[in-house]
């Protein structure tokens, strides 16, 4: 896949002056990041955030056609990637390594997702297989691919998207639940192990988020996706989400957010939503 060209805001033109020349290669450079997930929901949003807020991006997602309409929008760099796949994993990394060089400043992990709502007694292994297979070992696929190049980089973050399933049980609700309690364990135990390097372990654990595929992938109905929303006035927004994962990679690197759990006003916790009240 063709990819823009984002890193051209150093070369002066030759009309430019010495002064502005040496201006130009006495600034800082620009922050880079890769978010996974950023063909819809809210690792586009992310993908769109970061950019703004001035940062590099390149954008990876399985659905290249999406991928390419972000491109033309944000001019950040993108490139299909399977987080399943350990092959793709190793071309993002070398990708990565392409446009950001030796180091990288931020991984946003937000593949992954929900599929069904079985009890334990009538679970789908396919989908429980599904789901650990792109929340857990596709983080973790990507982090052991880029570790290396955050750790060189000197202000390092690595940034899961989790849920507040992982924190939470509720009925119908166990294989995402035991999915995103994987990541968000692979999140902890990882903060341990880079204690005293220069690399910041952040979960972001977001409630209620309509987006325009979450529950229709879960649930397979617009029907039935359509009414998990039924009577909440203002559910998070994929842009709300991308708020908090801005604030928390743009705080003082001194500043670790271990975690934090943000949900719609009308949530008091994953099973409890007040339903036609106003909020």
């Amino acid at each position: 896949m063709t990819t823009p060209n984002i890193s051209d805001s150093a070369n002066s033109s030759d009309s430019a002056s010495a002064g502005d020349a040496v201006s130009t290669a006495s600034a800082p450079a620009r922050l880079t990041a890769v978010v996974t997930g950023a063909s819809s929901g809210i690792g586009r949003a992310t993908a769109q955030r970061l950019v703004a807020d001035g940062w590099e991006v390149l954008a990876v997602a399985r659905r290249e056609e999406r991928l390419r309409a972000l491109a033309e929008e944000t001019g950040c760099a993108v490139l299909g990637v399977d987080v399943t796949d350990e092959d793709s994993v190793a071309a993002l990394a070398e990708r990565a390594q392409e446009l950001f060089g030796d180091t990288l400043n931020a991984v946003v992990h937000v593949a992954g997702g929900a599929l069904g709502v079985e009890p334990v007694a009538e679970a789908d292994l396919g989908k429980w297989q599904s789901m650990y297979e792109t929340n857990v070992l596709g983080a973790l696929r990507v982090t052991r691919a880029l570790l290396p190049a955050l750790r060189r980089s000197g202000r390092g973050d690595v940034l899961f998207v989790t849920s507040v399933a992982a924190h939470e049980p509720y009925p119908g609700g166990s294989g995402y639940n035991a999915a995103k309690a994987g990541e968000h364990m692979l999140a902890r135990t990882l903060r341990l192990e880079l204690n005293g390097e220069r690399v910041r372990v952040i979960e972001i654990a977001p409630g209620m988020v309509r987006t325009e595929e979450f529950s229709l992938v879960r649930l397979g109905d617009q029907d039935a996706a359509d009414a998990v929303y039924d009577g909440v006035e203002e559910p998070l927004t994929a842009e709300d989400c991308a708020d908090v994962i801005s604030y928390a990679l743009n705080a003082p690197h001194h500043v670790n957010l271990d975690l934090v759990t943000v949900r719609p006003l009308a949530q008091a916790a994953a099973h409890r939503v007040a339903r036609h009240r106003g909020v």
